[in-house]
């Protein structure tokens, strides 16, 4: 059972959030709240948060920033009306899994709260790819000279929207191998999930926004391993 936990100003839409998400029976609405400071009271200990960004007094960032800090396994997912990119990329540099758009159709934010709570891959990559394009390359190179060349394969090809199986597939490995794999990557990087890595990956210029891979990326990475 995913535990969710609805954050908007309006009681309206949480309400409308609630009855789209109450009908599947592996996900319970466990809170609501109004404003960002009772988000982090409600979303303390749950699996997800659906996160309005503009609230009354703590905004969804700020929230967003403080329950990654306060609740490190929770996930939040941004809900936005306006797809800005500069408050949906602040969103991700705060700790949020992925976003969503209010507009979405009902079936799209259910396939998220799903998604980011099994935390296999990251929620819309080629919508992540987009907002990242300003962002390429502005933080320093060398901050990632720790990752072992096959670490730094599996780092961009998670910013590429890959899961565990299509990593595996691809770089000839096993699915336990690239789990560890992943487990490494987000350690060394002190990311705490796949999207904060893809966000590193490209303000590190180690994925273009394109969808190509630096560094003469080949598919195996240099061989097989077992």
């Amino acid at each position: 059972m995913i535990r969710v936990v609805l954050a908007d100003d309006e009681k309206l839409i949480r309400s409308g959030w609630a009855t789209m998400l109450s009908v599947h029976d592996d996900i319970e609405v466990v809170g609501e709240a109004g404003d960002g400071r009772a988000a982090v009271e409600a979303g303390a200990g749950a699996d997800v948060v659906l996160m309005d960004i503009r609230m009354p007094g703590m905004d969804g960032l700020a929230a967003t920033q403080e329950l990654a800090r306060r609740s490190p396994s929770t996930r939040v997912v941004v809900v936005t009306t306006f797809e800005n990119d500069q408050l949906v990329w602040g969103a991700l540099r705060a700790g949020a899994a992925g976003y969503v758009l209010k507009r979405a159709p009902a079936g799209e934010l259910v396939d998220a709260v799903r998604l980011v709570h099994s935390r296999d891959a990251v929620l819309f990559p080629d919508a992540l790819r987009r907002i990242a394009s300003p962002h390429h390359g502005t933080a320093k190179r060398h901050a990632h000279a720790e990752l072992t060349p096959r670490e730094l394969d599996v780092l961009r090809r998670i910013a590429l929207g890959q899961n565990n199986a299509e990593i595996a597939a691809t770089l000839y490995v096993s699915k336990e191998t690239v789990k560890t794999h992943v487990r490494n990557v987000l350690d060394k990087l002190g990311a705490r999930d796949r999207t904060q890595a893809a966000v590193l990956a490209y303000e590190r210029g180690l994925v273009f926004p394109g969808g190509t891979c630096d560094q003469g990326l080949a598919p195996g990475g240099g061989g097989r391993e077992r």
